[in-house]
């Protein structure tokens, strides 16, 4: 043979041979990178392939799916009352992504989740049936937490105190998912990205902001368990006015008259008295002021199965910055996840259960594939902490700053909260509540907690009585017909 032929032939056979090492190589080795990289077009063609699996709230599908209009995606998400589940579900958009549940469990809801395969799928990579996402919402709760709400710029989480299972999350105002489901949904898209009132964000898990007064609860604890009292009846040494150290400005409380000088723990809960509860913190000092509140689940991120946002208790704080953080102010941030925690975790005997929105992942048989319900509690704070706590917790609802919560047939405790934003308070406070209700007869539980952002009302109207409990009743009231 010609040496060149020769030369040429080798040369195109080791050109086969790289081409067929590099075809082996993305088919055995990159194809898994390749099919999950987002620019892929085929991951959005499987995705809407087939009607997505749903997300279930007591037995009933809040999801659903119909035939796309055109293109290459055959199916596109559906939702039954998408405004009042929006914070649960999030949305599933053919142009923009999924979001919350819709996205962490995006395979097992679209069929390509490998636990719906059998060993032959496997193979062949053909896609299954879509599995189920089995929510701990009950639809009356939410309902009730989300037509409470109303027009506001706020949110609310109704929790299980014993389970930790979340039966109510409303944000408001909310968005229907639906309307940016398809390709087509550019203008709705960018009104809700530029909408000032942020209607995408989920604000009942992340949205920290100053809890004010709320807080509270979290001090009464850290000094109960640290023995500085034996019971929320002895009477602090608090004076008033109390000016914090460092400072020469006297500290306000909301109610001027309120009897706050050196009152107990019981009364300055009831009255909301900033003169006992800055000075409780000074005196406790921050660090344990912020092993309590860690205990309650601040400074760390809640997956619920969304992730909540941190809620935030400082460190590196002097003695008027730890005063300020007594009261819920300073750089002390929570969200209303976090603040129905600390209600459910007083509710339950001082035990906190880790709080979750999903009971059950199932494939399209009803096999479970993942659950959630049953994981054992921390204990936060002794039994007798927590019933000391409770007791001084109806005295607010009962003969304090608390009275719109009371629910019939219930022992309601609460604690309300105004929380001021702003440089040098300028903005409009946020108004609070936290609480739980027992039912007299059944003993069955909630715990509540609701933040309102902004009702559009005066400055002057702002009070978590006001605004903030009349919410969280109607919730309790649902929660324990």
């Amino acid at each position: 043979m010609n040496k060149t032929i020769r030369h040429t032939a080798v040369f195109t056979l080791l050109l086969v041979l790289a081409l067929l090492l590099r075809a082996t190589w993305v088919q055995a080795y990159e194809a898994e990178a390749l099919a999950d990289n987002d620019k892929n077009r085929r991951k959005v063609i499987d995705q809407y392939a087939q009607p997505l699996g749903d997300i279930v709230v007591a037995g009933s599908a809040v999801t659903g799916s119909q035939r796309s209009s055109g293109g290459d995606l055959a199916y596109q998400r559906t939702y039954t009352d998408g405004e009042l589940y929006a914070a649960v579900t999030g949305y599933s958009s053919q142009a923009y992504g999924s979001t919350q549940l819709e996205g962490i469990y995006g395979q097992v809801l679209d069929g390509t989740d490998p636990r719906l395969k059998n060993p032959l799928d496997t193979l062949t990579r053909a896609q299954q049936e879509p599995g189920d996402v089995l929510t701990t919402i009950d639809p009356a709760v939410q309902k009730a937490a989300f037509e409470a709400l109303g027009d506001v710029k706020g949110a609310a989480v109704a929790v299980e105190p014993a389970t930790g299972r979340i039966l109510g999350l409303a944000s408001t105002p909310s968005y229907d998912p639906s309307a940016i489901a398809g390709t087509t949904d550019g203008e709705t898209w960018q009104k809700l990205l530029t909408d000032p009132d942020k209607p995408m964000v989920n604000r009942a898990l992340r949205q920290p902001l100053a809890p004010g007064s709320t807080f509270k609860l979290v001090v009464a604890a850290a000094a109960l368990e640290d023995g500085r009292y034996g019971t929320v009846d002895e009477r602090t040494d608090s004076p008033m006015p109390y000016t914090l150290p460092l400072t020469t400005k006297p500290l306000r409380n909301d109610i001027p008259s309120a009897p706050c000088e050196d009152a107990s723990i019981r009364e300055a809960l009831r009255w909301s008295c900033n003169n006992v509860f800055a000075k409780l913190a000074i005196d406790l000092g921050q660090d344990k002021v912020r092993a309590m509140a860690e205990k309650f689940g601040f400074n760390k991120e809640w997956d619920v199965p969304v992730r909540a946002y941190e809620s935030v208790y400082p460190k590196g704080l002097d003695a008027p910055q730890t005063g300020l953080t007594g009261i819920g102010q300073f750089d002390v941030t929570a969200t209303p996840l976090q603040m129905a925690m600390v209600s459910a975790a007083i509710a339950n005997g001082g035990v906190l259960a880790s709080p979750h929105m999903v009971s059950q992942v199932v494939d399209a048989e009803g096999t479970v594939l993942d659950s959630y319900d049953g994981k054992p509690g921390k204990r936060v704070v002794s039994e007798r902490t927590a019933e000391q706590l409770r007791s001084a917790m109806v005295t607010v609802v009962e003969k304090g700053t608390g009275s719109n919560a009371q629910v019939a047939g219930a022992e309601v405790g609460g604690k309300t909260g105004t929380a001021q934003q702003g440089v040098d308070n300028t903005g409009k406070p946020y108004a609070w509540f936290t609480s739980y209700g027992t039912d007299r007869e059944t003993g069955k539980q909630i715990a509540v907690a609701v933040v309102i952002e902004d009702a559009g009302g005066p400055r002057s109207e702002v009070s978590g009585n006001g605004l903030a409990a009349p919410v969280a009743q109607k919730i309790m009231a649902a929660a324990l017909r």
